[in-house]
């Protein structure tokens, strides 16, 4: 290992006296956040990138392991939402004073859990919106909103935000997510690096499929 230390999940500054990135999975709080090991975000904190998560509406932020999540991203959650089917759109029932109970859950827009696949990059200032489901290996481009559910190994860009390509071809993608590099232990992710940094796609996608052939 690098320097003879062995890499940790469980420490919050990655980056010897640097403090402007942190992994986030042991930074969290609040238990409807769900982030896995090596997620880092480019600030020193994360929650506060979380807003409109409310215990009432049940929702959870998921996230995988190793996602890549850039300075000013922000996450926003179904508690943001307001009731559209009445004539109007107004909160009354989260005011003080107003008699008014909270509407009934069929009357809200919630859309779900927002779930973030493994080693997605989330470009900077990209906001991904409530209920939003982003596969593994996508890419987020900076100032995206994300309504809309993103496949895997997809690169999207805009407001709102279109598939611009796929990162690879359909026979690498299925044999990625087959693989699912990022559940292997570290010893073997460490071994694999030459492998996931490689721009030879031809040799990757031939190395892989042997590694899963053995396994």
């Amino acid at each position: 290992m690098k320097d003879g230390k062995i890499p940790n999940p469980n420490t919050i500054y990655p980056i010897a006296g640097y403090d402007k990135e942190i992994y986030v999975k042991p930074s969290i709080t609040n238990p409807n956040i769900i982030v896995g090991d090596f997620t880092y975000i480019a600030d020193s904190e994360f929650e506060s990138h979380v807003t409109h998560l409310y215990d009432w509406n049940g929702d959870k932020l998921i996230i995988g392991k190793f996602c890549q999540i850039a300075s000013g991203v922000e996450f926003v959650m179904n508690g943001a939402n307001h009731q559209m089917n009445a004539a109007s759109t107004y909160p009354f029932y989260t005011l003080e004073g107003w008699d008014m109970e909270p509407p009934i859950a069929s009357d809200l827009p919630l859309r779900g859990d927002t779930v973030i696949g493994n080693d997605v990059w989330i470009g900077q200032n990209a906001v991904i919106l409530p209920g939003v489901h982003i596969g593994d290996g996508a890419v987020i481009g900076a100032n995206s909103i994300v309504g809309s559910n993103v496949e895997a190994y997809t690169v999207v860009i805009g407001n709102p935000a279109r598939q611009l390509r796929k990162r690879f071809d359909n026979e690498l993608i299925e044999i990625m997510l087959k693989f699912r590099w990022w559940d292997k232990s570290i010893e073997e992710i460490n071994g694999l690096i030459p492998i996931l940094t490689c721009s030879d796609l031809d040799k990757v996608k031939t190395e892989i499929k042997e590694l899963i052939d053995k396994s």
